[in-house]
């Protein structure tokens, strides 16, 4: 394989990965966990009984929607005392 080819795949595996990293925090991908965590639990809350399951599904909702905010700023201060910086 000549060196123009390796060339080129790095850059699609770098384009691949950009896309990968964008995904995990785009708003759309936060907004689909949270529909999502939000539907199940309410189906399971309502079939084992549980009082008011709309409203007490939004509180593990809630939690994730939370984590994603305060997990970022976490991530870099673990990143840079990782680095030493």
């Amino acid at each position: 394989m000549d060196i123009e080819d390796e060339i080129s795949q790095i850059h699609v595996r770098n384009a691949r990965v950009e896309a990968e990293k964008a995904w995990e925090t785009s708003a759309f991908r936060i907004i689909l966990v949270c529909f999502m965590t939000y539907s199940v639990t309410a189906i399971v809350f309502a079939i084992i009984g549980v009082r008011d399951f709309l409203l007490n599904a939004l509180i593990p909702t809630l939690g994730f929607f939370v984590s994603t905010l305060s997990l970022p700023s976490l991530r870099k201060w673990w990143i840079d005392r990782k680095l030493g910086k």
